[in-house]
């Protein structure tokens, strides 16, 4: 009875685990087999790299209320916008319309003049950088994470992408270089380290434009403001979108756009929206920042 006992019980086993296996190849068959609603365009990457936003709104499914509603301002070729707002004003929302990983529902958004849909999805995403919130890292050694997007990458040009990224200090106190060891998701990583190194990884195939969300959240202030100083001397002629909830990221930016319920709030310097924006003032005052 006690052999039988085991034998059911590892049959029982072995009927979850089928149903498990059988309803996750229909969720991913599902994946396959969805159709991509965009249309691709043919044109090349603009050579001016200004980007405008013209009553842009979008929600992520037609029954849906718009995330972002009339959205429309211009960042000139080579300056630095800084987009503010609170948790859920739709900030990373607007910088991933950028690379269409979204369309949006109404109004166009143009890079040098041209709309992002009659451009080449590939020659769209390979001149842009983007950094995401969570700090994503590969399991293999360094080299090959910040190679993932530009294999031709020398270790010059890495190692000046992790100097701009303030991360070629503690990568050199490792004996390996760049060769060490990377953890699945840089487990063996600190929070700080990883988004060093995600951003080196954007700056290492100098992107036309460069977008970081929320990128250096884990940064002390010190190192936070030398990241920028760094990526601002570096960036010359580079279009840089900074996502952040911290005044002091954003406030020397050449604008800074104020979000809050997937609308403007206001646009300008940060000595302007101090004046003129509501809702800027109480961002300040709540970080005290005058």
């Amino acid at each position: 009875m006690s052999q039988i006992l085991v034998e059911l019980v590892k049959l029982a086993s072995l009927i979850i685990l089928l149903s498990r296996a059988i309803a996750s190849m229909k969720r991913i068959d599902a994946v396959f087999s969805d159709v991509n609603g965009q249309q691709d365009g043919s044109l090349p990457f603009p050579a001016d790299a200004s980007v405008r936003f013209d009553h842009v709104s979008f929600s992520y499914s037609p029954d849906a209320a718009d995330t972002l509603t009339d959205v429309s301002f211009f960042v000139p070729a080579g300056s630095t916008i800084g987009i503010i707002g609170g948790t859920g004003s739709g900030k990373s929302t607007l910088v991933h319309l950028l690379p269409r990983f979204y369309e949006p529902r109404e109004g166009s958004i143009q890079i040098g003049g041209t709309d992002i849909r009659s451009v080449s999805a590939k020659a769209l995403r390979s001149h842009i950088g983007m950094v995401p919130q969570k700090a994503l890292l590969f399991q293999g050694t360094l080299r090959e994470n910040m190679q993932w997007g530009c294999p031709d990458a020398g270790d010059d040009q890495l190692w000046d992408a992790l100097a701009v990224a303030q991360a070629a200090d503690f990568v050199r106190e490792k004996c390996e270089g760049l060769d060490m060891k990377i953890e699945q998701e840089g487990r063996n990583l600190s929070g700080g380290q990883r988004q060093r190194l995600t951003i080196a990884r954007a700056l290492t195939g100098h992107p036309d434009i460069l977008i970081l969300d929320d990128s250096a959240s884990a940064l002390d202030y010190a190192t936070d403001a030398a990241l920028r100083k760094a990526i601002h001397e570096e960036s010359s002629g580079r279009t840089v979108f900074l996502v952040s909830q911290r005044v002091s990221t954003v406030r020397n930016a050449d604008q800074i756009l104020v979000m809050a319920d997937g609308k403007p709030e206001g646009i300008g310097t940060h000595a302007q929206l101090l004046k003129d924006c509501e809702e800027y003032r109480s961002i300040c005052a709540s970080q005290g920042v005058s």
